[in-house]
């Protein structure tokens, strides 16, 4: 005569164990991955406001590297970022500039920090941040970026007044 087996519980206490310490790497993973996309770019979603004189502007935050990074759109669709006055135009990456359908105009040579940069004109139809647009912007793509923040360079920045103010950016269109 056989007896019928018990299940092992020690062995599923240890599964069960092994499982709860994964669902919660998992979800300790997740939150501090987030945390950590907001500390590189805490202006996800654009604050704006009006001023004292009625003007639209908007509040940028610094990250925690010094630089202020924003989400924002390019022709309409969703990007991110990096503002740089030490740029002359819109820098984009080349696989973001594709994906973006922008098309490469004439190759012109950039001096970065990194050396010097073969990148192709192009226009875009718009920038914006916020409430904020700027339309027929010269940019440039440049296939040696390989991050996807865009370089928002003087092109546009020279359309829009901005104030700092300790870790505070405030950007008002020219009026």
């Amino acid at each position: 005569m056989t007896v019928p087996q018990k299940p092992d519980t020690r062995r599923i206490g240890k599964g069960m164990t092994i499982a709860a310490w994964i669902i919660l790497l998992v979800l300790l993973t997740l939150f501090f991955s987030h945390k950590l996309d907001q500390q590189r770019n805490p202006n996800q979603a654009v604050f704006s406001r009006l001023n004292e004189a009625g003007t639209q502007e908007v509040v940028l935050k610094r990250n925690r590297f010094g630089h202020y990074v924003s989400n924002g759109e390019v022709n309409g669709r969703t990007v991110e970022f990096m503002l740089d006055t030490g740029a002359s135009d819109v820098a984009i990456p080349a696989k973001l500039a594709d994906e973006l359908g922008l098309k490469r105009g004439q190759p012109v040579q950039y001096q970065t920090a990194n050396g010097i940069v073969t990148a192709y004109r192009t226009t875009l139809d718009s920038v914006s941040i916020g409430p904020m647009i700027v339309h027929n912007v010269p940019a440039s793509i440049n296939p040696g970026m390989h991050d996807m923040e865009i370089l928002l360079g003087m092109s546009v920045l020279k359309h829009i007044e901005f104030t700092q103010r300790g870790d505070t950016l405030i950007l008002r269109p020219y009026e």
